[in-house]
């Protein structure tokens, strides 16, 4: 950890990232703290900031330069993801729901292994900050169920029209990848400008994630967190603002 790295007291604001120099050791931590309330959250990510911190550490506040993100009309529906949604939707196997069982989605991105990482930094005092998150209406979960049995999902936060990917689990083949894709149908029907993915990787570019600079992440957040709420009600023809073929009557391949 950085030895000049501010420490924030619960009474302070969180830096500008705006007026923080990124440097390759720090990597983006601008910031470090105590306080992982709902009103520093949404301090927090109103500004484009985002916790990350391993158990046994303080609150380490990250704001990345460049930003993984994920434009929605850039987002790589694969022919064989859209084959399996299509199927999904022809046979009635294929299920999205939005909000249904919060606790359980966290809890399972928890517990999903990943590779090159020891354990999870969803730490059980991240799991009580996102619920209190959640209860106050900023963070969202989405699922994908085939045949009424959950495969995949995961959680994003929202204020205005910005919404910020924070994690995802699969439990069946491309579990998560469908409920990555009903995201982006989400957004591209409430005009969302920007998908935050946080962290940059070879699976999330290979679905069209790609880092920016972060002054125009910053800017791109600003406003649209100004944007009045997002609806997320997700039903059948939600798919149809991702492709056009994902319906249950369309039988083109």
């Amino acid at each position: 950890m950085p030895s000049s790295l501010t420490w924030i007291a619960p009474d302070r604001p969180l830096p500008d990232p705006q007026q923080q120099s990124t440097t390759e050791s720090s990597n983006g931590l601008i910031a470090a703290g105590l306080d992982l309330s709902t009103t520093r959250l949404f301090e927090a990510y109103s500004k484009g900031i985002f916790p990350w911190f391993s158990e046994g550490e303080p609150v380490l506040w990250w704001s990345p330069d460049p930003r993984m993100c994920l434009n929605p009309a850039a987002f790589k529906l694969h022919r064989s993801l859209r084959k399996r949604i299509q199927n999904g939707l022809r046979q009635g196997s294929l299920e999205i729901h939005v909000d249904a069982d919060f606790d359980q989605v966290i809890h399972h991105c928890a517990a999903q292994q990943r590779p090159g990482q020891n354990g999870t930094w969803i730490v059980p005092p991240m799991i009580e900050a996102y619920r209190a998150f959640h209860r106050d209406g900023y963070v969202h979960a989405v699922t994908a169920h085939w045949g009424g049995e959950l495969i995949g999902g995961l959680y994003a936060v929202n204020i205005g029209h910005a919404v910020f990917g924070e994690s995802m689990f699969t439990l069946r083949a491309d579990g998560s990848k469908i409920a990555l894709a009903a995201l982006v149908a989400l957004a591209l029907r409430e005009s969302v400008p920007l998908i935050d993915c946080q962290q940059e990787t070879a699976h999330l570019g290979a679905l069209g994630a790609a880092p920016i600079p972060r002054a125009i992440f910053l800017e791109t957040v600003r406003s649209a967190a100004q944007a009045p709420a997002m609806n997320w009600g997700f039903t059948a023809s939600t798919w149809l603002t991702l492709d056009p073929r994902l319906s249950a009557h369309n039988m083109s391949s």
